[in-house]
């Protein structure tokens, strides 16, 4: 009978104890090799950003101040005659024709004088034709030497003396009838008149001209407003250019908008431009005349005023929320061939419909971040998502 070998069971322990450590080693290993794979450091991708290239089309430069209207009839109507206000013969307020009749004053005295500064005139005339017929007479007996000289003398005297007591008397009637016209005040052109300063039964006009209201006029209505030095010289150059002289620059078209209104809706052309600039301040006053049929425009606004000086030409344009600025200026970022960001300083010109057109810095190719430019910086690599500039966009500013 054959007997087991006690040492068999204690050699088949030890490998299997020899196999578990390997395995566990090799698990640690796999698992230490896996922690490291998970700390890897992966970059991560570049942001999307949106461009576009500059929009490309004709613009017409203006020159674009900040002025105020005036009227261009504004007349004080005072009494010229003194007597007790009688009668008020309009409202406040109201738009009067040329020659209504506005304030009535005592006229009854003014119309006595008269009658009586007519009575005197015909009583001249009468003592004319007397004294006419007289020297006629007195002419023909010295012909036939019936009486002196010196009676022809004397009667040609009295009929000089009664043809300037004639015209004198005539002047008189012309006087009162002058005085006698000025108890009736009337609108000496179309316009609104203001309040009125004087009550019915005052005495006005006593030691001098008592001011009784104001009248304006509404249509056309001025705009005065000023133009610096460098903008005179760029519109100076443009006429020259074109050939246009300083009558024609009075022809300029001028568009303003009220404060509260949208674009330039009121059109008119320039009327006046002063033969010199204000040393003290740098500026050329101008003054332009607008049409104001509606009398929406007020004396006294403040509007945005402006005048094209050249004529349309191309353009690139990007919205103003593509614009930064700092200590250089204005800037925009601008993707290169590598898609890696660049600042480039501009110089910018005025707005045309929603966007701001770009003078200097920026090619027509150039591709322009216009949204998120806080998430980018100069000289960072990025995804580039092309769109395309629109109104939407430039309205967002």
């Amino acid at each position: 009978m054959t007997r087991a070998n006690p040492a068999f069971p204690a050699r088949c322990n030890g490998v299997w104890r020899y196999a578990g450590r390997a395995l566990a080693t090799a698990a640690a290993a796999i698992a230490l090799a896996g922690c490291e794979d998970k700390n890897t450091f992966v970059a991560p991708p570049p942001p999307k950003v949106d461009v576009a290239t500059p929009v490309q089309r004709p613009v017409t430069r203006y020159i674009e101040a900040t002025g105020n209207t005036a009227p261009i009839k504004s007349v004080d109507l005072v009494a010229r005659v003194q007597g007790f206000l009688q009668s008020i013969d309009y409202q406040d307020g109201t738009f009067v024709k040329q020659g209504t009749q506005l304030f009535t004053i005592e006229p009854e005295t003014y119309k006595l004088k008269l009658e009586q500064a007519q009575a005197a005139e015909a009583g001249a005339q009468a003592s004319l034709r007397q004294a006419e017929a007289d020297y006629k007479r007195q002419a023909e007996l010295v012909q036939r030497q019936a009486v002196s000289q010196a009676t022809l003398d004397t009667s040609t005297s009295n009929r000089d003396n009664a043809q300037a007591n004639l015209q004198q008397a005539q002047a008189n009637t012309k006087l009162a009838e002058v005085n006698y016209g000025y108890t009736r005040v009337t609108a000496p052109f179309d316009g609104i008149v203001s309040a009125h300063m004087v009550s019915i039964g005052e005495l006005v006009g006593v030691s001098s001209p008592t001011q009784l209201a104001t009248i304006v006029a509404m249509d056309p209505i001025y705009v005065n407003f000023t133009v610096n030095e460098q903008d005179v010289l760029r519109i100076r150059a443009e006429a020259a250019r074109r050939g246009l002289t300083p009558a024609d620059l009075k022809q300029f078209p001028i568009e303003i908008g009220l404060q509260t209104e949208t674009g330039y809706p009121h059109q008119g052309h320039l009327d006046y431009v002063a033969p010199t600039l204000n040393q003290s301040t740098g500026t050329l006053a101008v003054r332009g005349l607008i049409a104001n049929d509606k009398r929406v425009l007020l004396p006294g606004y403040f509007v945005r005023v402006r005048v094209p000086f050249s004529q349309e030409k191309e353009s690139l344009l990007v919205p103003d929320t593509a614009l930064g600025s700092d200590q250089g200026g204005r800037y925009l970022l601008v993707v290169n061939s590598d898609n890696v960001v660049e600042q480039r300083k501009v110089q910018i010109g005025p707005t045309d419909k929603g966007l701001r057109v770009i003078e200097s810095g920026l090619k027509p190719e150039d591709r322009v971040v216009t949204a998120g430019l806080l998430r980018v910086i100069p000289g960072q690599k990025i995804d580039p998502q092309v769109t395309k500039i629109d109104q939407s966009q430039a309205s967002a500013k």
